[in-house]
């Protein structure tokens, strides 16, 4: 049986916002358990959860719009405090009696917040004002009867609001990502004060449910693991392990695309603690043929998909009977790659979820599938997966294909390789390894013309891209030292024959995703 759900819970409702796991994420991190749910969940579903609390998601639609999702006005008189964040403030203005209209400047990125901060919502925000991230076209132009307004900003009177009953609260901004720097405080103030939810769930109390609720759905069947050398995969396989013990069997693809030396750097970092249960594949050859002539990132990618299942399911059918395939599923691919509890937009197919053929043998078991990057960590330490495994930079499943923009080549491979290995050398060297979230290279499809001692040259550019994070989500890219830049550039156009040319990528997340594609 599946374990029981804790006493507390907040409910969250999805209308297809990018960020609603991320505010799971946050609610998680306050110590409060939360669950995410459509926002077609009925309404004597939602009472039988008997929620602390639900907060409504933001959206890509307008409230105003033919068949723009929505949720009964019964759900405000429900009792349970309420929150809506962007969308959901506006479907909370329109359902309780005020009018949303479109904004005549869409507010998009950081704005200063100016709040009432005798409210509780805002307790123990500075008096000055607050910086928040703004994502919104629309605008309320008209409270519901009985709100007021307790925040504005300068494009926006009404940047958030809240009922006479103090139950009911709105926000225009998104406290969630991390452009808010104040955000965590804003929903502990909303968790705890106005919720009365008691910080008690950490990341322990995640071990067991997973544990037994992968035990009860493999029943007496087998497991193959997908085990890349990262903490998603190892930490899968450990929980998988503890659930079956020897019924797991883990296997690592060598598929051509890895960094310099990173075979058989994980054959000698994970054969030990898996044992017997650990096979190495040489595929090589196979998946570099799927990609010859391949320049579409999404066709990369769903090839790399395709391929990775059919060598599992061959290994399955060499290895005896397997029914189940686990995967170190983390959610930032899933909603970059589907729709999953409301409609959300389609980002780029990750080659584990999106890239996945539609008709498989084999049945996923993906325990980290609601988790981020930095509570996967967390797992990590509570299962005692080494350190260096536990903090190992992320990196994609698609490997270094989706960073050779265009066609990938062995020698167009090799030149990122070489590009790679310097860029993540001088990142250690510099102490900055912990700092980064990803430090990595990038062969761009283009040459640029230079000059090596007397001769011309017209050779390959190669990006540098590095970003801070704490879940993959949002991203700032890195203020890397200028001493390192210049060594980085010194050291790849000198060392790497067939580069002449290295630039800086200054993107943050959003607009543009980590990966180039």
């Amino acid at each position: 049986m599946s374990p029981e759900r804790p006493r507390e819970v907040v409910v969250i409702l999805d209308f297809g916002s990018q960020y609603t796991q991320l505010i799971a994420r946050r609610v998680r991190q306050c110590h409060v358990y939360c669950e995410i749910h459509p926002y077609t969940l009925p309404l004597t579903a939602l009472r039988r959860l008997d929620p602390r609390g639900i907060i409504l998601s933001g959206g890509p639609a307008s409230v105003y719009e033919p068949e723009a999702p929505a949720v009964s006005a019964e759900l405000f008189r429900m009792g349970a405090p309420v929150l809506g964040i962007c969308y959901g403030m506006q479907l909370m203005t329109q359902q309780l009696g005020g009018r949303v209209a479109p904004a005549a400047e869409r507010e998009y990125g950081h704005a200063e917040l100016l709040v009432d901060t005798g409210c509780p919502f805002f307790r123990g925000l500075p008096a000055a004002r607050t910086p928040v991230w703004m994502s919104h076209g629309d605008r309320i132009q008209h409270l519901p009867p009985g709100f007021k307004s307790i925040a504005r900003t300068d494009n926006a009177p009404i940047a958030a609001m809240q009922d006479a009953t103090g139950r009911l609260y709105g926000i225009q901004f998104h406290p969630e990502v991390t452009h808010t720097p104040q955000g965590l405080q804003i929903l502990q103030n909303f968790l705890y004060r106005i919720c009365a939810c008691s910080p008690t769930w950490t990341m322990q109390s995640f071990v067991e449910p997973a544990v037994a609720a992968i035990r009860h759905n493999v029943g007496e069947g087998r497991v193959l693991c997908a085990l890349s050398g990262g903490v998603d995969s190892s930490v899968t396989a450990l929980l998988v392990r503890r659930a079956i013990g020897e019924r797991l069997t883990c296997i690592f693809v060598d598929n051509g695309l890895l960094r310099a030396g990173e075979a058989e750097e994980v054959k000698q970092r994970l054969g030990p603690i898996f044992g017997d249960s650990f096979v190495s594949v040489d595929a090589r050859e196979r998946f570099l043929h799927q990609l010859k002539g391949v320049i579409d990132p999404e066709d990369k990618r769903k090839r790399i998909g395709r391929e990775f299942i059919a060598v599992f399911e061959e290994e399955a059918h060499q290895r005896g009977t397997f029914t189940w395939l686990a995967q170190g599923t983390l959610y930032p691919d899933v909603i970059e790659s589907v729709s999953r509890y409301g409609p959300s937009a389609t980002i780029k197919s990750h080659h584990n979820v999106g890239g996945l053929p539609e008709v498989m043998q084999l049945r996923l078991v993906e325990p980290l599938r609601e988790l981020f990057k930095d509570e996967a960590r967390e797992l990590a330490v509570e299962l005692g997966l080494p350190e260096e495994l536990t903090w190992r930079q992320p990196f994609p499943g698609p490997g270094l294909a989706i960073r050779t923009l265009g066609e990938v080549t062995e020698e167009r491979l090799d030149l990122l390789r070489r590009a790679d290995a310097i860029t993540r050398e001088e990142i250690r060297l510099a102490g900055l390894e912990r700092e980064t979230w990803q430090a990595f290279a990038v062969l761009l499809p283009l040459k640029s013309v230079g000059v090596m001692g007397d001769d011309r040259t017209f050779e390959h550019v190669a990006a540098i891209r590095a970003v801070v994070s704490t879940d993959g989500m949002t991203a700032e890219w890195a203020r890397l030292p200028y001493d390192v830049l210049a060594k980085l550039s010194s050291r790849i156009t000198n060392e790497v024959r067939g580069i002449n040319r290295v630039v800086y990528d200054i993107s943050s997340k959003p607009p543009s995703t980590i990966e180039w594609e």
